[in-house]
């Protein structure tokens, strides 16, 4: 089903220069000092940066004019450029794609809802996963993104809803890891990304954690080490069939960690930190829509999660000349009802941005 390679290692290129995000505040007052300031000029940084949400250094009139060219200069150079927008769902949903510093192209998606509004937000240019209905994964991998980079999604989407460019002015309040690329195959800059998405104003944008959902398809050592990490993020584990047979083909990382090792690995994290685990299941035509597989994928959850485990049933978006289909709403009611008859929640995930090729395993930058 797929002919592309697994990618766990991104190319080592493209990377853009330090910024103020890619830092933590020690850091921060570290560098400034270095640059001959005194270390509250970082914590004016900060505050424009995570709290006014401007790298405009024409608005950093409380730091004197020469410091203030030096400071943006070296710790916020200008890292993402909107190359384009597009809205639907009544100008409730808008994607966006980014050109970074060397010209990689990257894409976030900003969704209203009547009580929340989330960020889809990318960890990587590309993804290496090669899941065969996925187009990012079927697209390859570019890069890995900074830290700056994930942030700067998060920090240029508060601006906009603070800003009323979605309607009426709001904030963002969830932040999913579900954009491009795998985050736990880029760990270390999405941990750090997370810290400052999550840390307090001034020092990051003050999203609680338990707002913040990160995703994988199941990098088993990658999850016990995020287990370590003393975060409350939810964990998402982008699971597709309850069975290692189809699943060593829809995802094809099950060829490295089979589907009982995954779900015990989310059984650790969700013991540890007391949070249910998200279980993704993007339902296809005839291929994983099996009332068998409902039942399977029940038995499986129960066993392994028991009432930790969420799952959301996500209706595939084909994409333009894929030969992955939807299943049918009848299907997809039965396999729900199978599925909560099992004891394990399951409910259908309200999908946005089909139109702009925005909703779940669209996502993939063309320029």
């Amino acid at each position: 089903m797929t002919s592309l390679p697994l990618v766990f290692d991104a190319p080592r290129r493209g990377l853009p220069p330090r910024h103020l995000a890619d830092l933590s505040v020690e850091e921060r007052r570290s560098v400034v000092t270095e640059l001959g300031e005194k270390p509250f000029r970082a914590n004016q940084l900060s505050r424009h940066y995570f709290a006014r949400l401007t790298t405009d250094p024409d608005a950093m009139t409380d730091i004197p004019a020469d410091a203030r060219e030096r400071l943006t200069g070296e710790l916020l150079p200008p890292l993402l450029t909107a190359v384009r927008h597009l809205g639907c769902d009544d100008g409730a949903t808008r994607k966006t794609l980014w050109r970074a510093h060397d010209g990689t192209l990257l894409e976030s998606v900003l969704m209203r809802y009547p009580d929340r509004v989330t960020l889809c937000v990318s960890s990587q240019a590309g993804c290496g996963m090669a899941c065969p209905f996925c187009a990012t994964g079927q697209g390859g991998l570019q890069r890995n993104l900074s830290t700056a980079e994930i942030v700067d999604q998060v920090r240029a989407a508060a601006a906009a809803m603070r800003d009323g460019e979605l309607g009426e002015p709001g904030r963002v309040s969830n932040i999913v890891f579900m954009g491009m690329g795998e985050p736990l195959a880029n760990y270390r800059r999405v941990v750090d990304a997370v810290r400052r998405i999550c840390d307090p104003q001034p020092y990051g944008l003050g999203i609680s954690q338990r707002s913040v959902t990160v995703s994988t398809v199941g990098l088993v050592p990658a999850i016990r080490k995020l287990t370590e990490e003393g975060l409350s993020v939810r964990l998402a584990v982008s699971l597709h069939t309850p069975d290692d047979e189809l699943r060593d083909t829809l995802v094809p990382v099950n060829t490295r960690w089979k589907v009982s090792e995954v779900l015990d690995a989310a059984r650790g994290y969700a013991d540890k930190t007391g949070r249910r685990v998200s279980i993704e299941y993007a339902l296809i035509r005839d291929i994983n829509d099996h009332p068998w597989r409902a039942d399977l994928l029940g038995k499986l959850l129960r066993k392994h999660l028991g009432p930790l485990a969420h799952v959301n049933v996500i209706p595939l978006n084909p994409t333009p000349g894929s030969k992955w289909d939807a299943s049918p709403k009848p299907v997809e009611r039965e396999f729900v009802r199978r599925v909560n008859e099992q004891g394990v929640a399951c409910t259908v995930r309200d999908t946005r941005g089909q139109e702009i090729a925005a909703a779940c395993g669209q996502l993939a930058a063309e320029g």
